[in-house]
């Protein structure tokens, strides 16, 4: 593993004091949402949570290079739906679970708050897994030479035999060609 260069290391700085500043305004935005009505300001709190989750992702993947973008159902179904689920169940007093995500007040329950949060995380990691990393000059040396010692060997003396094996059998299509003897 690689040394963090002095750019890396102030980047990692800077995402770790957003997030404290994100905890400490979203203490703030709870302060304020408790003079509102009950569903606005867990309204306003879901959405403050999901900022969050969503900072969060965006402070742990950093990295030079070109994200790699993917499709991942089993990123949406395990952790997006079920936290959708949870942040609508705490917002609808209708939806069964109700009472368990929201507390005796009315407002978001912890499990409510941190569901919001894995939300705004998993969003973008569902189409969006991290960047591709262009190999430093020496990691090329280091691999052209990994590659030829892995030439040869008893891999490639399967493979050979595999190949023989395959010129050798007859296809079922030459069987058919061949016209038959007669006796």
């Amino acid at each position: 593993m690689k040394k963090p260069d002095k750019r890396e290391t102030i980047n990692l700085f800077f995402s770790a004091f957003l997030i404290i500043a994100f905890i400490i305004c979203s203490h703030f935005f709870e302060q304020f949402t408790g003079a509102l009505s009950g569903t606005i300001a867990n309204l306003i709190m879901l959405a403050v949570y999901v900022v969050f989750g969503l900072l969060v992702f965006y402070a742990t993947r950093v990295g030079e290079g070109k994200p790699v973008k993917r499709f991942s159902w089993v990123t949406l179904l395990v952790l997006v739906v079920p936290t959708l689920y949870i942040m609508v169940a705490a917002l609808a007093s209708f939806m069964p679970l109700h009472d368990f995500f929201t507390t005796d007040k009315g407002s978001l329950s912890i499990l409510a708050s941190l569901a919001a949060v894995a939300f705004g995380y998993g969003i973008p990691y569902t189409f969006i897994s991290g960047f591709e990393l262009k190999p430093d000059a020496d990691e090329e040396v280091s691999e052209e030479k990994e590659r030829e010692a892995l030439e040869g060997g008893i891999e490639a003396d399967l493979l050979d035999a595999e190949e023989e094996e395959y010129l050798t059998e007859p296809s079922d299509e030459d069987e058919l060609d061949e016209p038959e003897e007669e006796a």
